[in-house]
């Protein structure tokens, strides 16, 4: 085993994803976001009125070059009375449940965006999509479709829709239980690793708040994943768990990271990771998909804490939150990573996005770069990740706060109808002390399909 000491936490938050409306007479005019099941709050780029609401235009959906009418209006020519034809090519017949088989964003298949009147998924009710599913989850996440409840996605797959096909709780390599490694020569073994267990259920946790001042990004509710233990403030895991969390806590459970994962950041070039396979502390959530008809993307949003920063910046310690989507859409990365910055780092401590710490402390340089740190500290308070003090009486010292990305959102483009494999993952790395922990929610399916993947910070929510 590797030694442990008063750092460490390498967080991949491996995403691999997996891969969801009838009535009118309209073409594609449908909101460019909306939620998996919950009412948006705060938007993306590309949305109009920040999710669920209605704007015109085709938004990236195909249109139909059908036949004109005896007036010679467009499109004015498409019939619906032969039963077995599929018009409008999208796979779906009248008689296979196509109540408009004129418009391929409207089949058995299609999300029902929200506002617009239109029934989409060929229910018979318009604006019928559960707009929350995640009030009074239960804290612990023992069963991982609350989970895709707490993202925002409520619709589980049965029949022809797009929905939830499996959700489970597994390592960042898709594996569901830990392994051991041998010690090293040389370096004392402190770690309680066993292997043959699944993942720490104390590394999981659907909350409603993170400390006072982090609330969800939609709904009641979001996904949380640590290295340690996944609340907020300091906690002591249960055994055979040992430490603090987030300082200190081995969870005992460890395994191997997705393949091509760890990456070294561009942003520390004289820093070397990718050679350290070993995911400790390690936990994930897998969601498989089957995607709406007419959704040309994904987007959901994370937030990032590490306790690694400032004193393991650029450090062979290092924490990594990553997205991995697994799509047949040519733009999926070819590690299958999705979340990272402009230049290409992995979401760690790292990354650019680093945001939320304190200024004074950024202004130092730690691990040569410079944080702006402007968002500052209020979201680290309460969260375990803020300022404390050790000690007491003349022996009390000031211990710095730590660090958070903030709220980011991540878009990648889907192919419509396919089924998605999507695996949100965090570990450490080297060890198991210095814990990292990581907040999801806000799913949202969109018909405006990026060119590549891409994070950026979202706007509040309202």
């Amino acid at each position: 085993m590797l030694k442990r000491r008063g750092r460490t936490a390498a967080v991949a938050l491996a995403i691999i994803a997996l891969t969801s409306s009838c009535g009118g007479t309209k073409n594609s005019d449908t909101s460019s976001t909306a939620t998996g099941g919950s009412a948006p709050q705060g938007g993306r780029s590309g949305s109009v009125g920040g999710g669920g609401g209605a704007s015109s235009g085709t938004g990236g959906m195909p249109t139909l070059d059908l036949p004109p009418d005896a007036n010679g209006q467009a499109g004015g020519g498409c019939s619906m009375t032969a039963p077995l034809a599929d018009t409008d090519h999208d796979g779906f017949s009248v008689q296979s449940g196509d109540c408009n088989d004129c418009d391929p964003a409207i089949n058995p298949g299609a999300f029902d965006f929200a506002g617009n009147g239109i029934d989409e998924d060929c229910s018979g009710v318009p604006d019928d999509e559960a707009k929350s599913c995640d009030v009074g989850l239960p804290v612990a996440g023992d069963d991982a479709m609350d989970a895709a409840r707490a993202l925002g996605i409520c619709r589980k797959q049965q029949g022809q829709s797009w929905g939830v096909v499996a959700a489970r709780w597994v390592f960042p390599n898709g594996e569901t239980t830990s392994r051991t490694y041998p010690d090293q020569p040389g370096i004392a073994d402190f770690s309680c690793l066993k292997g043959g267990l699944p993942t720490n259920p104390e590394s999981r946790g659907l909350l409603t708040s993170f400390g006072p001042n982090v609330s969800p990004r939609e709904g009641a509710a979001f996904v949380a994943l640590s290295t340690g233990v996944a609340r907020a403030g300091v906690n002591v895991p249960r055994d055979p768990a040992i430490g603090e969390s987030p300082s200190a806590a081995a969870m005992c459970t460890a395994n191997s990271t997705p393949p091509g994962f760890p990456k070294d950041s561009p942003a520390c070039p004289d820093v070397a990771t990718a050679q350290n396979t070993q995911a400790q502390d390690a936990i994930a959530l897998e969601l498989e998909i089957k995607t709406p008809t007419n959704a040309r993307a994904l987007a959901f949003d994370f937030d990032f804490y590490t306790f690694e920063w400032p004193e393991f910046v650029c450090s062979d310690y290092n924490d990594f939150f990553v997205a991995l989507l697994k799509s047949a859409h040519q733009s999926t990365p070819k590690d299958e990573n999705i979340s990272f910055d402009k230049l290409g780092n992995p979401v760690s401590v790292n990354n650019g996005f680093v945001e939320v710490c304190d200024p004074e402390v950024g202004l130092q340089r730690p691990g040569g770069k410079s944080f702006a740190c402007a968002l500052g500290e209020r979201e680290l308070v309460g969260t375990g990740f803020d300022a404390t003090k050790k000690g007491s009486g003349k022996d009390e010292i000031d211990i710095p706060s730590h660090a958070a990305t903030g709220w980011l959102s991540t878009t990648a483009a889907i192919v419509p109808g396919e089924t998605i494999r999507l695996r949100f993952a965090v570990w450490d790395m080297f060890d198991e002390a210095l814990d990292s922990t990581v907040l999801l929610d806000h799913f949202a399916w969109t018909l405006v399909e990026p060119l590549e993947p891409m994070t950026e910070r979202p706007p509040p929510i309202r």
